[in-house]
Protein backbone atom coordinates (compact mmCIF):
# COMPACT_ATOMS: atom_id res chain seq x y z
CA UNK A 1 0.00 0.00 0.00
CA UNK A 2 2.81 2.44 0.87
CA UNK A 3 3.89 2.58 -2.63
CA UNK A 4 0.47 4.08 -4.21
CA UNK A 5 0.62 7.62 -4.20
CA UNK A 6 -3.45 8.18 -3.71
CA UNK A 7 -2.57 6.54 -0.42
CA UNK A 8 0.14 9.27 0.64
CA UNK A 9 -3.25 11.72 1.98
CA UNK A 10 -1.95 15.45 2.71
CA UNK A 11 -3.73 17.89 5.60
CA UNK A 12 -6.69 19.46 3.83
CA UNK A 13 -7.91 21.34 7.39
CA UNK A 14 -8.76 21.49 10.92
CA UNK A 15 -12.08 21.84 11.88
CA UNK A 16 -13.01 24.29 14.68
CA UNK A 17 -16.22 24.21 15.84
CA UNK A 18 -18.30 26.25 18.34
CA UNK A 19 -22.10 27.18 19.17
CA UNK A 20 -22.42 30.16 16.82
CA UNK A 21 -19.76 32.03 14.68
CA UNK A 22 -19.80 34.54 16.34
CA UNK A 23 -18.03 32.91 19.21
CA UNK A 24 -15.99 30.94 17.32
CA UNK A 25 -14.65 34.58 15.63
CA UNK A 26 -14.11 35.66 19.31
CA UNK A 27 -12.07 32.16 20.58
CA UNK A 28 -9.96 33.25 17.32
CA UNK A 29 -9.55 36.45 17.58
CA UNK A 30 -8.78 36.13 21.18
CA UNK A 31 -6.36 33.07 20.71
CA UNK A 32 -4.49 34.05 17.57
CA UNK A 33 -4.90 37.58 17.52
CA UNK A 34 -6.29 37.68 14.10
CA UNK A 35 -10.01 37.96 12.35
CA UNK A 36 -11.03 34.88 10.85
CA UNK A 37 -12.85 35.91 7.71
CA UNK A 38 -16.14 34.85 6.77
CA UNK A 39 -16.86 31.86 4.52
CA UNK A 40 -20.25 30.39 3.46
CA UNK A 41 -23.38 28.65 3.71
CA UNK A 42 -23.86 24.65 3.42
CA UNK A 43 -27.53 24.00 2.27
CA UNK A 44 -27.23 20.49 2.38
CA UNK A 45 -25.88 20.56 6.23
CA UNK A 46 -27.57 23.47 7.59
CA UNK A 47 -24.19 24.90 8.36
CA UNK A 48 -22.04 27.97 7.84
CA UNK A 49 -18.38 28.79 8.20
CA UNK A 50 -15.28 30.96 8.43
CA UNK A 51 -12.00 30.43 6.71
CA UNK A 52 -8.32 31.06 6.66
CA UNK A 53 -5.37 29.81 5.02
CA UNK A 54 -2.70 27.33 7.58
CA UNK A 55 0.41 26.90 5.49
CA UNK A 56 1.03 26.81 1.90
CA UNK A 57 -1.44 24.28 1.32
CA UNK A 58 -4.50 23.89 4.27
CA UNK A 59 -6.27 26.01 6.34
CA UNK A 60 -8.37 26.68 8.94
CA UNK A 61 -12.38 25.56 9.23
CA UNK A 62 -14.38 27.62 11.80
CA UNK A 63 -18.16 26.07 11.33
CA UNK A 64 -21.47 26.05 13.26
CA UNK A 65 -25.10 25.63 12.95
CA UNK A 66 -26.73 27.99 10.76
CA UNK A 67 -29.60 29.82 12.54
CA UNK A 68 -31.09 31.05 9.68
CA UNK A 69 -31.16 27.36 7.77
CA UNK A 70 -33.39 25.16 7.21
CA UNK A 71 -32.80 22.22 9.17
CA UNK A 72 -31.65 19.32 7.66
CA UNK A 73 -33.24 16.08 6.67
CA UNK A 74 -30.00 13.75 7.72
CA UNK A 75 -27.86 14.63 11.05
CA UNK A 76 -25.61 17.15 10.47
CA UNK A 77 -21.58 16.40 10.46
CA UNK A 78 -19.16 16.78 12.90
CA UNK A 79 -21.47 15.71 14.94
CA UNK A 80 -23.05 18.96 15.53
CA UNK A 81 -26.39 17.52 16.65
CA UNK A 82 -25.32 15.20 18.87
CA UNK A 83 -26.26 16.57 22.66
CA UNK A 84 -22.75 15.79 23.66
CA UNK A 85 -21.14 17.69 21.11
CA UNK A 86 -23.63 20.89 21.78
CA UNK A 87 -22.90 20.53 25.57
CA UNK A 88 -18.90 20.68 24.46
CA UNK A 89 -19.68 23.79 22.16
CA UNK A 90 -21.69 25.36 24.99
CA UNK A 91 -18.31 25.75 27.36
CA UNK A 92 -16.50 26.92 24.52
CA UNK A 93 -15.23 26.36 20.70
CA UNK A 94 -13.55 23.28 20.31
CA UNK A 95 -11.02 21.48 17.55
CA UNK A 96 -13.17 18.73 17.13
CA UNK A 97 -12.05 17.24 13.63
CA UNK A 98 -9.42 16.95 10.75
CA UNK A 99 -9.55 16.20 6.95
CA UNK A 100 -6.70 14.50 5.03
CA UNK A 101 -6.98 15.54 1.16
CA UNK A 102 -7.75 12.49 -1.62
CA UNK A 103 -7.19 12.44 -5.30
CA UNK A 104 -9.26 9.18 -5.21
CA UNK A 105 -11.46 9.31 -2.60
CA UNK A 106 -13.79 6.27 -3.51
CA UNK A 107 -10.63 4.07 -3.07
CA UNK A 108 -9.20 5.55 0.04
CA UNK A 109 -12.41 5.78 2.03
CA UNK A 110 -12.91 2.00 2.02
CA UNK A 111 -9.12 1.83 3.01
CA UNK A 112 -9.53 3.88 5.88
CA UNK A 113 -12.74 1.70 6.88
CA UNK A 114 -15.24 4.02 5.47
CA UNK A 115 -18.13 2.72 3.64
CA UNK A 116 -19.22 3.53 -0.18
CA UNK A 117 -22.44 5.71 1.09
CA UNK A 118 -20.15 7.99 3.60
CA UNK A 119 -18.70 9.54 0.93
CA UNK A 120 -21.05 12.22 -0.11
CA UNK A 121 -21.09 14.95 -2.45
CA UNK A 122 -21.29 18.65 -0.78
CA UNK A 123 -21.68 22.07 -2.63
CA UNK A 124 -20.75 25.99 -0.97
CA UNK A 125 -21.32 28.29 -3.96
CA UNK A 126 -18.92 27.64 -6.88
CA UNK A 127 -16.96 25.12 -5.07
CA UNK A 128 -18.22 20.96 -4.77
CA UNK A 129 -16.03 17.95 -3.30
CA UNK A 130 -16.76 14.58 -2.30
CA UNK A 131 -16.53 14.27 1.91
CA UNK A 132 -16.78 11.16 4.62
CA UNK A 133 -19.75 11.53 6.74
CA UNK A 134 -21.21 8.97 8.34
CA UNK A 135 -24.74 8.94 7.96
CA UNK A 136 -25.27 9.37 11.56
CA UNK A 137 -23.00 12.62 11.33
CA UNK A 138 -20.68 10.80 14.28
CA UNK A 139 -17.09 11.54 13.87
CA UNK A 140 -14.92 8.60 13.18
CA UNK A 141 -12.90 7.86 16.60
CA UNK A 142 -14.39 10.21 18.43
CA UNK A 143 -12.61 12.62 15.60
CA UNK A 144 -9.22 11.99 16.47
CA UNK A 145 -9.54 9.85 12.75
CA UNK A 146 -9.57 12.00 9.76
CA UNK A 147 -12.56 12.55 7.82
CA UNK A 148 -11.23 12.66 3.87
CA UNK A 149 -11.86 15.12 1.41
CA UNK A 150 -11.84 15.36 -2.66
CA UNK A 151 -12.21 18.36 -4.46
CA UNK A 152 -13.52 18.41 -7.81
CA UNK A 153 -11.76 19.58 -10.54
CA UNK A 154 -8.97 19.71 -8.88
CA UNK A 155 -9.84 23.45 -6.86
CA UNK A 156 -7.45 24.55 -4.18
CA UNK A 157 -9.53 26.80 -2.61
CA UNK A 158 -6.95 27.43 0.46
CA UNK A 159 -5.07 29.71 -2.40
CA UNK A 160 -8.07 32.02 -2.31
CA UNK A 161 -7.87 32.13 1.62
CA UNK A 162 -6.98 35.32 3.58
CA UNK A 163 -3.09 34.31 4.54
CA UNK A 164 -2.98 35.41 8.15
CA UNK A 165 0.74 33.98 9.17
CA UNK A 166 -0.33 31.10 10.63
CA UNK A 167 0.69 27.54 9.96
CA UNK A 168 0.36 24.13 11.58
CA UNK A 169 3.65 23.16 13.80
CA UNK A 170 1.99 19.87 15.53
CA UNK A 171 -1.15 17.84 15.75
CA UNK A 172 -1.50 15.98 18.84
CA UNK A 173 -3.59 13.54 18.72
CA UNK A 174 -4.93 11.37 21.90
CA UNK A 175 -6.69 8.15 22.15
CA UNK A 176 -6.90 4.56 24.41
CA UNK A 177 -5.97 2.89 21.74
CA UNK A 178 -2.96 5.01 20.14
CA UNK A 179 -1.01 2.14 18.77
CA UNK A 180 -4.09 1.04 16.88
CA UNK A 181 -5.05 4.68 15.31
CA UNK A 182 -1.59 5.11 14.45
CA UNK A 183 -1.63 2.27 12.17
CA UNK A 184 -4.52 2.69 10.67
CA UNK A 185 -3.19 6.06 10.33
CA UNK A 186 -0.32 4.66 8.53
CA UNK A 187 -2.27 3.23 5.65
CA UNK A 188 -3.29 6.54 4.50
CA UNK A 189 -0.34 8.78 5.24
CA UNK A 190 2.65 6.49 4.86
CA UNK A 191 5.27 7.09 7.20
CA UNK A 192 4.13 9.07 10.01
CA UNK A 193 4.30 12.80 8.45
CA UNK A 194 6.25 15.59 11.48
CA UNK A 195 3.22 17.49 11.95
CA UNK A 196 1.55 14.12 13.62
CA UNK A 197 2.04 13.56 17.46
CA UNK A 198 0.21 10.47 18.90
CA UNK A 199 -0.61 9.10 22.25
CA UNK A 200 -2.22 7.34 24.83
CA UNK A 201 -4.93 8.87 26.40
CA UNK A 202 -8.36 8.17 28.45
CA UNK A 203 -10.02 10.56 26.37
CA UNK A 204 -10.00 10.48 22.99
CA UNK A 205 -8.84 14.30 22.10
CA UNK A 206 -7.20 16.95 20.09
CA UNK A 207 -5.01 19.76 20.06
CA UNK A 208 -3.12 22.13 17.29
CA UNK A 209 0.00 23.83 17.81
CA UNK A 210 -0.60 27.09 15.49
CA UNK A 211 2.62 29.22 14.65
CA UNK A 212 1.83 32.79 14.18
CA UNK A 213 3.71 35.83 13.87
CA UNK A 214 6.92 34.30 15.71
CA UNK A 215 4.71 32.83 18.64
CA UNK A 216 3.16 29.20 19.29
CA UNK A 217 -0.62 28.89 20.30
CA UNK A 218 -2.26 25.64 21.29
CA UNK A 219 -5.80 25.33 20.39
Amino acid sequence: MSGDLSLKLKLDHLVIAAKSLDDGACYVRDRLGVEIPAGGSHPLMGTHNRLMRLGASAFLELIAIDPDAERPKRPRWYALDDPAMRKRLSEGPQLIAWVLRSHNIDQDALIAGYSAEDVIPVSRGTLSWRLTVPPDGSLPWGGTFPHLIQWDGNAQPWMQMADKGAGLAQLRIKHPEADRLASDLSGLVGDMPSYLAISEAETPGLEAELSITGRQVVL
